[in-house]
């Protein structure tokens, strides 16, 4: 492979790509670089041709090296190992674009891994792990219907920006990757702050010279150093035989893609294998051909011959039209917050628990530790479909159809100041006949009305199909299953009345025109509308109080050099509050202090011990403390934690006496008052004379005259206390 790069101008900064440098060995290879961050990505293909399986035999993953941000990796072995879960997204949004770019009879175990090498902590490896799959395709022997491009588009102050940078991201309305040719879009997966479908639009408009930029720059990197493509045995099955099967079947599936059960379709497409398997082995006993591929693929034309011409969909519903929806909330009488949600033969049920601060989950990747208090889990049992599989840690896509809930509802999640709790909404799939992320993202907004978590709005989510013939189409809403499967599109779009938050579009076909996507996020408003509506009639807004089996938490600030005290040595003080008050207690840098207890009692006992500490002495305060040491010249003692004062020996009695121990010994609890404190060192000058009763001139028995209260020059805190939860 000869060396070869090219540049193009991306955002004003440059996107380079470079082969025959690096991993020669691979069918195709490319460094592609933006500034300081460097992703190296490679492909292979095999030249055995895998079994009929029904779908590209295709693995793509992204890694992160640590080195790539001059770091060491954590833990015990001291290397990267198994993937983080934003790598496993990372992984999901190389491979979606490269799917529907392979040719439909390609059936050759195929490879495709990024890794990132360098980061700078501003330009994005992800997109340049998209740009590098297509390339490293590009350039090598493997057929590949591309090249496309992809970016990162943001909306900042009313205007788009291409590939943001990395600190720019937080400020930013959108958050959306596009990947297409500049013509057609092929994927785009993102994150919205309830904007309007025009910016999303918008965004694509803005996307395609950029994606334009990079298609041309593949193309000149595969006329400079591209391998001439392999010639490869397609998946091709005996005429007769497809034939016999057509005509055994073709009536049937006819019947059966009208029936609207799904289970009853299920039950009479295995009848139908059984049958046809039968008299194909009878009328051809030799042969080797999987029957049920081939019986997919007529009911893939029945299916779409359907839509397309009769304008009918299986379970009889019009193109624009919801399935019925049933909601109930509130149904786990423990969890702090549940629904049931069911649309159609979907069903999720989801409950949301509310945490502590630390509960809150721990993220390591090359940008960084930060912590996450907003976490949405989604499980997908084979029961739900009605299969059977082990029971492993969570698929990439039970990952990928969390992480998309979860951008759906985080825009409406209040910020810690206003709801400090750590929120965790688990769902799991009851039942499955089509989007059920979608059904997550209303069950969980549902949940969190019904936890009390006062979310700015509710939020629904709807998954639109296209059925795609020649110059015919039709954009379907809230899809099945079946139209995901035989369809050409699957594109989900989430958000709430003002406006979208979550946006995820996969196709099957090389790319979709701007103008169909326009339409499909119309029609898809129109039914989140709908699906809003139907949820309000439920419960339109959060409940007012919180489950009583919520923690009760309370913030209150300390002075940020009180923290240590309240810490104590090695956590020795705070453990020591926390065991004895059955309490959770976590402080923040600034003097924040977040306090979580079940009881109103453990709470306050709690508060009590902490504030004990942070208090400070006050000139003319009176407190009662403990005498720590007796000298010739006073006693000291021990008015609050770790907070002394000298007694001295003048200020002990109303009279003269010889010595200290006359009247006090160590261990003896003494009131006594405050009247000094040094401004320079912070000694403390006490008195108990100013609290004992004297004889006045006429012979009565008064008090010493109480002096008045002066400003202290070192006040003690004011707290600013936030209570939530409890009744």
């Amino acid at each position: 492979m000869s060396e070869a790069k090219v540049t193009c101008e991306l955002g004003q900064r440059e996107l380079v790509l470079e082969t025959g440098r690096v991993a020669k060995q691979a069918d195709g290879s490319v460094w592609v670089q933006m500034g300081g961050t460097v992703v190296i990505v490679a492909a292979v293909s095999s030249w055995e041709k895998s079994p009929p399986m029904g779908f590209l035999p295709l693995t793509t993953d992204y890694r992160e090296r640590a080195y790539a941000a001059g770091k060491i990796p954590g833990g015990f072995f001291k290397r990267e190992g198994k993937p983080y879960e934003h790598e496993i997204l990372k992984s999901r949004l190389i491979d979606r674009p490269l799917r529907p770019m392979f040719p439909k009879d390609y059936n050759y175990e195929t490879q495709v891994l990024a890794f990132v090498v360098s980061y700078d902590q501003e330009n994005d490896p992800d997109i340049l792990g998209i740009v590098g799959a297509s390339a490293a395709l590009t350039v090598s022997d493997i057929p590949f219907n591309g090249p496309f491009g992809a970016v990162r588009i943001g909306y900042i102050d009313g205007e788009y920006i291409i590939n943001p940078m990395v600190g720019q991201r937080d400020s930013s309305m959108l958050d959306i990757v596009v990947a297409g040719t500049g013509e057609d879009i092929i994927m785009v997966e993102g994150f919205a702050r309830e904007v309007p479908q025009e910016i999303l639009l918008g965004a694509f408009e803005v996307a395609a010279p950029a994606l334009r930029k990079q298609v041309e720059i593949q193309l000149q990197l595969r006329e400079m150093a591209g391998k001439p493509k392999r010639s490869y045995e397609p998946m091709v099955f005996d005429e007769k035989i497809l034939d016999a099967i057509r005509t055994l079947a073709y009536d049937r599936l006819n019947e059966i893609v009208r029936t609207p059960s799904k289970n009853e379709r299920r039950s009479m497409r295995r009848q139908l294998i059984k049958s046809v398997a039968e008299k194909i082995d009878e009328a051809f006993p030799d042969a080797d051909v999987n029957i049920e591929m081939v019986l997919e693929e007529i009911e893939r034309e029945c299916v779409r011959k359907m839509i397309i011409e009769e304008k009918r969909r299986t379970d009889g519903r019009t193109y624009d039209e919801v399935r019925p929806i049933s909601i109930e909330v509130g149904v786990l009488p423990r969890a702090h917050g549940s629904a049931l949600f069911t649309r159609g033969e979907t069903q999720s049920l989801t409950a949301v628990t509310l945490g502590t601060k630390l509960d809150e989950q721990k993220i390591e990747d090359l940008e960084g530790e930060s912590w996450k208090s907003f976490l949405l889990h989604y499980n997908f049992p084979p029961f739900s479909v009605g299969d059977t599989r082990p029971l492993r840690g969570p698929s990439r896509r039970e990952i990928g159809h969390g992480h998309l809930a979860e951008m759906a509802l985080s825009p409406v999640i209040p910020p810690e100041e206003v709801f400090p709790y750590t929120i965790r909404i688990v769902s799991d799939i009851l039942e499955s006949n089509g989007s059920s992320s979608m059904a997550t993202v209303c069950a969980g907004s549902l949940a969190l009305m019904d936890a009390g978590v006062p979310v700015k709005s509710a939020v629904a989510g709807i998954a639109m199909g296209l059925i795609k013939e020649n110059d015919k189409y039709a954009i379907l809403t809230d899809i099945l299953g079946s139209e995901d499967h035989f369809g050409d599109m699957d594109f989900k779009i989430a958000g709430t009345r003002n406006g979208i938050t979550a946006f995820q579009m996969d196709i099957k076909i090389p790319g979709i025109p701007l103008s169909v996507i326009e339409k499909a996020v119309t029609q898809a408003n129109e039914a989140r509308a709908f699906v809003l509506d139907k949820m309000a009639e439920v419960i339109d807004k959060p409940r007012v109080t919180l489950s009583p089996y919520a923690p009760r938490i309370k913030i209150i600030h300390i002075k940020p050099d009180k923290i240590g005290e309240v810490i104590g040595s090695g956590g020795k003080v705070i453990r020591g509050i926390q065991e004895k008050t059955s309490t959770t207690i976590a402080i923040e840098d600034d003097g924040t202090v977040f306090i979580s207890a079940r009881t109103a009692e453990d709470m306050n006992n709690a508060l009590k011990m902490i504030e004990d500490i942070i208090e400070e002495p006050e000139i003319g305060g009176i407190y009662t403390g403990t005498v720590t040491r007796v000298t010739p010249f006073g006693a000291f003692v021990r008015i609050m934690h770790n907070v002394e004062g000298l007694l001295h020996i003048s200020e002990i009695e109303n009279r003269r006496i010889n010595r200290v121990e006359d009247v006090l010994r160590v261990g003896d609890k003494v009131k006594v008052k405050v009247i000094d404190i040094d401004e320079q060192t912070g000694r403390i000058r006490l008195s108990r004379k100013a609290l004992l009763k004297s004889k006045s001139s006429d012979g009565r028995r008064t008090s010493s005259k109480k002096s008045s209260k002066p400003q202290s020059n070192r006040p003690a805190p004011k707290p600013k206390n936030k209570e939530y939860g409890g009744s």
